[in-house]
């Protein structure tokens, strides 16, 4: 059997795993013990799994193989913050930042080849969109990062490169595995998900899942969030904001956060502050303040420090949590807005919004 034909593990989660070694005539538990050595372990050696029958490791040899995704650039940044390009085996380009903080260590993962939907103010939707990852692609991303990090991942969010709900089924499946304990261990509250706002896909996303939930904002009204995030005109405020309330409804420790990037004279006034306060009032929130990243050719300006800590101060004055993020991994183009990896596809297609969300 061809490479090219052999089942990559890293696609499987561990029922899917289970089911595989079933299939060759083994006990679940082989699955299990499978699935152990690959994400717990960091093993891609089938020989190296002792406790799996040697017929089991030849027949897995044989039909199926373990395959992250390439790393063809390593940066650290001056700040501790490491930054990933990893090539995907259709040759697309990714990227993947850890962020390293007193107790923890945060992974931001990517869960598309570009963007489609098209946010004004963000360098990765100038690229265009090419395709999803898979789970193995998304996966293969933390598994990296686990191996060669001195310090554990202690934290995924899928803040990176795409709209995870846009990719839905392999975005789900990789969180699960995150999350399994004979995996990366990673509890409901370490997992974060990030989302413009598909409303379909996140009351979809919370029968299935219970990851944390932040949303990017940005703006406190229709009018100015159509033209910086666009899916609101599809998605407006009034459905928006409902369907995160009901994300977390349940559960007293959870709190939606809110992105909301600061753009000089752009949302960043009095005003839109107590707009904002108004439009979280009865939702339990964190609001994230984002210096703005400029990028080359955007005409938007970062707020003053002055302005961001005066909206900041309306805000925690209204009782709302509210943080400013600090910036990491400037210097090696890794900040919150800046990753855009490399599409292969020159002709940049875009996803109409209408194909955004098959089901539901």
């Amino acid at each position: 059997m061809s490479d090219s034909e052999k089942i990559n593990l890293m696609n499987l989660d561990q029922k899917a795993m289970e089911g595989l070694v079933q299939g060759l005539g083994a006990k679940p538990f082989h699955g299990r013990n499978l699935f152990k050595w690959i994400h717990r372990h960091g093993v891609i050696d089938f020989d190296a799994m002792t406790d799996i029958s040697k017929s089991l490791r030849e027949q897995l040899a044989q039909l199926t193989e373990i395959r992250a995704p390439e790393v063809v650039f390593d940066q650290p940044s001056l700040d501790g913050t490491h930054k990933w390009v990893m090539q995907l085996e259709c040759g697309n380009r990714v990227e993947t930042v850890f962020i390293p903080e007193t107790g923890r260590g945060t992974l931001c993962v990517s869960s598309q080849v570009g963007c489609s939907l098209n946010c004004s103010f963000c360098s990765t939707a100038q690229q265009g969109f090419n395709r999803n990852l898979s789970v193995a692609e998304i996966i293969g991303q933390v598994w990296v990062a686990a191996r060669r990090m001195r310090k554990p991942v202690t934290n995924v969010v899928l803040m990176g490169m795409g709209e995870p709900l846009a990719n839905f089924d392999a975005v789900v499946s990789a969180m699960s595995i995150m999350q399994n304990d004979l995996a990366y261990m990673l509890s409901k509250y370490r997992v974060t998900i990030s989302t413009s706002g598909i409303v379909p896909a996140l009351r979809r996303l919370r029968e299935v899942s219970n990851a944390t939930l932040a949303v990017s904002l940005h703006a406190p009204d229709n009018e100015l969030r159509d033209q910086l995030v666009p899916i609101n005109r599809k998605y407006p405020l009034e459905q928006l904001i409902p369907a995160c309330r009901d994300f977390i409804q349940g559960d007293k420790r959870r709190k939606v956060t809110w992105e909301y990037v600061m753009l000089d004279g752009v949302n960043d006034s009095d005003h839109q502050a107590k707009q904002l306060v108004k439009l979280l009032e009865g939702t339990p929130s964190k609001v994230n303040l984002i210096p703005f990243n400029p990028f080359p050719g955007t005409s938007y300006r970062t707020s003053s420090p002055e302005r961001i800590l005066a909206f900041r101060d309306r805000l925690m004055r209204a009782g709302i949590m509210t943080m400013t993020r600090k910036t990491r991994g400037e210097d090696i183009d890794a900040a919150c807005g800046q990753l855009v990896g490399r599409v292969q596809d020159r002709s940049r297609r875009e996803l109409p919004l209408s194909n955004l969300f098959a089901k539901g």
